[in-house]
């Protein structure tokens, strides 16, 4: 992205984008720095740099809380009003890069679970000299689109760690939860376990935003199937629903998941989730807003524009949890 690093501006100019805020806060979603995950709010730190973080995190997920804690935590330290805006939706999300562009911010990091969605709002942000940086989602698509940097995992290699994982494991036959359907990021996962896995490896679509649903069509599904001895979720809630699920289908099927929360580290303490990959979600949200700060004030690329800047996989299980757990009860983790 060919986007110059101008002098420092002061957020003086009319708040267009703040008013917008005020009206989804209004409307449907959290504000301040509360920990909801989805939603906007506004972090004021001395005012000299505004950055936009926009994105596909849905209401109420404890991952977005961590990237959000971890992205207020360097506003606060850079000195940068920051804003946090989310929405499942591509278009939705879209939309709201749309409305940093127009408000004139002075950076916008953002996911890229559709990159497509994303891409229109992306030229505009260039076209305004607004640099864009990438977290979470989109390790294959940040440099096609145009971006400075991206923070997160590859989740490929993840995937492909958990399938070697499983197979040291001895599992025979893995079932892959993906509950947004068309994400790359979970779609790439999935693929990376069927990749190395040695047994049998299938993907279970289901709608994450209604949890009843995800849970009953789990259960019926490992009724129907005996054969599946291993369950893989892309979130650490589904890992938790997972286990209920097993257990009201009399499966004998293992959980493991991908991410973490406090109560999935306790699971895995208490051995009912086999493991955890953690792509350290705070770390994300720390490293995307500190990269635009450092770019606007200093001119510095993370990663030399050229390579993603990793933050994952690390796995999590019986034996590591009681050295994270303390981290994830305070929700940086």
């Amino acid at each position: 992205m060919n986007t110059r690093p101008p002098s420092r501006r002061l957020s003086s100019r009319t708040a267009v984008l703040a008013a917008a805020i005020g009206l989804l806060v209004a409307g449907c979603s959290s504000s301040g720095t509360d920990e909801g995950g989805a939603g906007a709010g506004v972090v004021s730190g001395s005012g000299d740099l505004r950055v936009a973080l926009v994105t596909h995190g849905s209401e109420g997920d404890e991952f977005w809380d961590r990237v959000r804690k971890g992205a207020e935590a360097a506003a606060a330290k850079d000195g940068i009003e920051l804003t946090y805006l989310s929405d499942p939706d591509g278009a939705g999300q879209a939309d709201l890069v749309r409305r940093a562009v127009r408000d004139g911010v002075d950076g916008i990091a953002l996911t890229l679970a559709k990159p497509q969605a994303m891409k229109g709002p992306v030229n505009e942000a260039r076209a305004a000299d607004i640099p864009v940086v990438g977290l979470n989602s989109g390790v294959d698509a940040w440099k096609k689109a145009g971006l400075l940097t991206f923070f997160g995992q590859d989740e490929s290699l993840a995937g492909r760690a958990v399938g070697e994982k499983l197979n040291q494991l001895k599992a025979k036959h893995t079932l892959c939860l993906v509950h947004e359907r068309g994400n790359v990021g979970l779609e790439a996962r999935c693929a990376g376990v069927k990749k190395t896995f040695r047994g049998t490896s299938e993907n279970l679509y289901v709608d994450g935003t209604d949890e009843r649903a995800v849970s009953g069509i789990l259960t019926a599904k490992l009724r129907q199937d005996s054969s599946i001895d291993q369950v893989v979720t892309n979130g650490a809630d589904f890992a938790l629903l997972a286990v209920d699920a097993a257990a009201e289908a009399d499966s004998g099927a293992e959980v493991a998941t991908f991410d973490l929360s406090e109560e999935l580290v306790d699971a895995v303490r208490g051995g009912n989730v086999r493991f955890a990959v953690d792509q350290q979600p705070y770390l994300q949200g720390y490293l995307a807003v500190d990269a635009l700060w450092l770019y606007r004030t200093n001119g510095n690329v993370s990663g030399g524009g050229a390579a993603p800047v990793l933050t994952g996989p690390a796995f999590v299980t019986r034996t590591e949890a009681d050295s994270v757990a303390s981290f994830a009860a305070a929700g940086t983790r």
